[in-house]
């Protein structure tokens, strides 16, 4: 089916006139009769009536009117969603939970009303996620990417290191302390079920555990977060690693405590990946957030080797 000739035949009936549609439309009266010609013999059917008060639609013009409307308006949906400036603007943050997807939740309330679309891909790694920007599958990504390794036409802003906290319940030996050291950590078991080999965040604590003689270890199956906090409660040797800018959120019986680590503080280097020729009016908003917003940083951090900064 002809779209233009359904929109000429929308046309036609509202104005009542062929040479009123004509006129909305910016063709000739002949096209317009032309276009309608052409839908009755797709259609089947005879659209419209001539009267002495102009051209009427027909019980099956009237019949064909409210789906010719709709099929109108997802045309249009369908225009608006891939139009720079009408579709949301889709981000990709590895979790919900952790400080990225707060920054973007940030961003919205003091920007009420932005497209805005936040998605997970959860099971990707950076190259991946890299590759569905430049597909135009999402708009931005925030990941840990190592200097010099952009592709083409890909931009980066590293705009949220977040210091690593270690979270343990009442009954591990380090719980009471205020502040820890990667030192004081050695020799503890650290738990962080999930880490999938070739990830970003696999060579972040890769490196970590190599840097400060550290045990981390994704040993078991990943049951989620929850079921994280409650191992984590119920042990007096398990720990984790959580983001200052994490948010998690466990049933106050657990007793767990989030303990700061200095000296040097590790932090997570989270960079804001986006097309550079991205023209998408919530983009430049956001940049400019993440930009303005971006944490006071210890004065002592640790970031991964491969981690460099990116304007």
């Amino acid at each position: 089916m002809d779209i233009e000739a359904v929109r000429t035949f929308v046309a036609v009936v509202d104005t009542g006139q062929c040479q009123e549609a004509a006129v909305d439309l910016h063709i000739s009266q002949q096209a317009v009769s032309k276009r309608v010609a052409n839908l009755d013999r797709t259609l089947g059917v005879t659209l419209f009536a001539r009267t002495a008060r102009g051209t009427r639609p027909t019980l099956e013009g009237q019949a064909f009117l409210p789906h010719a409307r709709e099929i109108l308006r997802a045309v249009e949906r369908a225009a608006a969603s891939v139009r720079p400036g009408e579709r949301a603007l889709r981000v990709d943050v590895l979790n919900r939970r952790i400080a990225p997807a707060l920054a973007l939740q940030d961003f919205y309330r003091s920007h009420p009303g932005a497209g805005l679309d936040v998605i997970t891909l959860s099971d990707t790694n950076v190259s991946r996620a890299i590759e569905a920007v430049l597909a135009g599958e999402v708009g931005a990504t925030f990941r840990a990417v190592p200097a010099g390794d952009l592709p083409e036409g890909i931009s980066a802003d590293r705009v949220l290191d977040d210091p690593l906290q270690l979270l343990a319940g009442r009954g591990h030996p380090l719980t009471s302390a205020k502040t820890l050291t990667p030192a004081d950590l050695v020799g503890h078991r650290i738990w962080i079920p999930g880490i999938k080999q070739g990830t970003e965040w696999a060579a972040y604590y890769d490196e970590l555990t190599e840097a400060f003689d550290l045990r981390i270890d994704a040993i078991g199956p990943d049951f989620g977060t929850e079921a994280l906090m409650d191992a984590i409660a119920d042990s007096a040797a398990l720990a984790t690693l959580v983001g200052t800018g994490d948010r998690y959120v466990w049933p106050a019986a657990h007793g767990l405590r989030r303990i700061p680590i200095e000296g040097p503080a590790p932090v997570y280097p989270h960079s804001f990946l986006y097309r550079t020729d991205n023209p998408h009016p919530v983009l430049a908003a956001l940049r400019r957030h993440l930009i303005q917003a971006r944490p006071i940083l210890p004065a002592e951090v640790w970031t991964p080797s491969w981690a460099g900064s990116h304007s």
